[in-house]
């Protein structure tokens, strides 16, 4: 029948006989515009394309492999140093944009696997190790949750601020800078986790919704293992956690500050590049007036203060509905006021987030109370700028 069809047709006229294949489902024709792809014009291409973290070819380094050129479909294996690597989809895009380039190539298929210990191990190099992450990474704002008092609530300021900027949309990372007593894995990951590296840098957990968590818990065997650090000790791991850590491209990094006002808080303070702090405080005046020291040594170093939030303000009855202030009234507005300085709002002491908290799944919490609070965040958080250190330095 097919032959008849085309005999019919006539093969004087191939566009009619093309069209009669067409019409049957047997070819569907491509328009090659030039020459077909070949495997070393597509390798050239590639190596081209450079390891932001490596600063070298990927071609070089040997992550491309098993690379197929058929007709007008390419495709390789990428075999990055970690599947975790924040640069893994900029490497791919560039990747697949410059093979898109070659005249001919319809379809590119990237597949990721991950290099061997061995592998990795070969491309480690001691000089220009430490600091190398601190070059690659842009965080556009540096925001810190500070008190000055433990116990009212900083880690949960911490975690809700991050998830609820991250449920707005915003790429956000949470650095755990209390040392000797981390708590951001445990609210945040479900399960154990360790922290993955690649040859010059640490990398940051994922969390389910994509935050990237960094924390001393991650490093220990076990998250009860006590840190029993001096505090010069302490500040060189804070440091490390912002020059060493492969952060990659984020909107917001919120910052876990200790209590107190000393090494650990002035070194974040000092060598990270601010946009500004968030107070924390609860309704005891004992409370009020550490949150005023803290407030006192923040403008000292000349970095702004965002706003107040309050936290366990009341507790609403789950019967009634009635709002309770178990410690008492206070008035965080007048604080504020005080202070000079935006009120954010009041948390409830609510059990569920306690909950939610005790099994890592903090993301869960709805956001109707903290969303407010994070979207005036953002109106107020100014970009990043130098490190108070490095601008001191500068001027000396």
């Amino acid at each position: 029948m097919l032959l008849q069809r085309i005999a019919g047709v006539g093969w004087h006229d191939p566009c009619l006989c093309i069209q009669v294949l067409k019409n049957i489902g047997l070819i569907v024709l491509k328009v090659r515009n030039g020459k077909m792809a070949t495997e070393s014009e597509v390798r050239e291409l590639l190596a081209k394309i450079k390891d932001p973290e490596l600063d070298k070819s990927i071609v070089e380094l040997g992550m491309v492999r098993d690379l197929q050129v058929d007709a007008d479909n390419v495709s390789f294996t990428l075999a990055l140093t970690s599947l975790s690597h924040p640069f893994k989809d900029r490497i791919v895009d560039s990747a697949k944009s410059a093979i898109h380039s070659v005249d001919g190539v319809q379809e590119v298929n990237i597949f990721l696997a991950e290099m061997t210990p061995n592998e990795k191990a070969a491309l480690q190099k001691e000089d220009g190790l430490k600091g190398a992450a601190e070059k690659l990474n842009n965080v556009k704002h540096v925001i810190a949750v500070m008190s000055g008092k433990g116990g009212v609530g900083k880690s949960l300021v911490t975690g809700l601020l991050a998830v609820s900027l991250r449920r707005l949309g915003h790429r956000v990372g949470v650095l755990d800078a209390d040392i000797t007593g981390p708590s951001i894995p445990k609210m945040f990951l479900p399960e154990k986790a360790r922290l993955d590296f690649t040859p010059r840098a640490m990398l940051p957990v994922k969390t389910r919704t994509g935050i990237s968590v960094m924390s001393i818990n991650l490093l220990l065997e076990s998250e009860d293992q006590a840190v029993i650090w001096r505090g010069p000790l302490i500040s060189n791991t804070i440091r490390q956690f912002w020059s060493d850590v492969l952060w990659g491209d984020l909107d917001y990094l919120v910052v876990d500050l200790p209590p107190g006002t000393s090494d650990a808080s002035l070194t974040v303070l000092q060598a990270f590049p601010m946009s500004g702090v968030v107070l924390v405080t609860s309704p005891q005046n004992l409370a009020a007036m550490v949150v005023r020291k803290a407030a006192q040594m923040i403008r000292q170093v000349e970095i702004p203060l965002l706003g107040l939030v309050e936290n366990m303000s009341y507790f609403v009855c789950p019967d009634t509905g009635a709002h309770h202030r178990i410690f008492g009234p206070s008035n965080p507005e007048a604080m504020a006021q005080q202070l000079n300085i935006p009120f954010l709002g009041c948390l409830p002491i609510d059990p569920e987030i306690a909950a939610l908290c005790d099994r890592g799944e903090v993301e869960n919490y709805p956001g109707e109370l903290f969303d407010p609070v994070s979207r005036r965040i953002v109106e107020l958080a100014p970009a990043a700028g130098e490190p108070k250190m490095a601008a001191h330095q500068s001027k000396g």
